[in-house]
């Protein structure tokens, strides 16, 4: 394996380096979007029962995209609710483009990963030509070992592209059911905050 990877030039190592950056960006995701870190189970409950002062303090004690949504509410809540749901959506899409943060190097090394083996093989291939002659005339095992190790680039430019895009899936489906789950909750919070008839029940604690 050593001596595969070393025999493979400059490409390998850059499809190596990419596969240890596709890597990074997974696990650092993978605990990014850790449901309990984006909608705490402790202040989830708090949205239909605690009073605005309350609810804020839970809120500054479990720092999360819900509840800088929920902060955006209770921020606006002596404005019409018109005002406060455009308010609230402004911070729902930056919530979401904090969500999606890391997946677009994903999706380029899906796409480069594959075109960066292909190349290496290529590269690695045209020298043989020049001694293909020669190899006809006497052992062509070279000629059969240099394929070989140009075509390694291709099967590793896969092997790094195809778990990249099976994440790069999953993270994007997995920020959609967060933003549809964080959306559902505010709105269950804006209907509950401007239930009341009373202006001063909406005023900000």
């Amino acid at each position: 394996m050593a001596d595969w990877i070393k025999d493979g030039g400059a490409f390998t190592w850059l499809l190596l380096a990419l596969s240890v950056v596709a890597l990074a960006f997974v696990l650092e995701r993978a605990w990014a979007m850790r449901r309990a870190r984006v909608l705490p189970p402790g202040l989830v409950p708090l949205l239909s029962t605690a009073e605005p002062g309350a609810l804020r303090g839970a809120c500054l004690a479990q720092p999360s995209p819900l509840a800088r949504l929920a902060t955006s509410i209770l921020d606006h809540l002596a404005e019409p609710k018109p005002e406060n749901l455009a308010a609230l959506q402004l911070h729902a899409r930056r919530e979401v483009l904090l969500l999606e943060r890391g997946l677009v190097t994903l999706e380029i090394i899906v796409g480069i990963a594959p075109l960066l083996g292909l190349v290496g093989t290529v590269y690695g291939i045209i020298p043989l030509f020049g001694d293909f002659g020669r190899a006809v005339a006497g052992d062509n095992s070279l000629i059969a070992k240099g394929v070989g190790a140009a075509l390694n680039k291709t099967l590793l430019g896969l092997m790094v592209a195809i778990p990249a895009l099976v994440a790069w899936s999953y993270f994007n489906k997995k920020v959609e059911a967060l933003a549809l789950e964080l959306e559902w909750r505010c709105d269950a919070l804006l209907r509950r905050l401007y239930s009341s008839t009373s202006a001063h029940d909406r005023a900000r604690p």
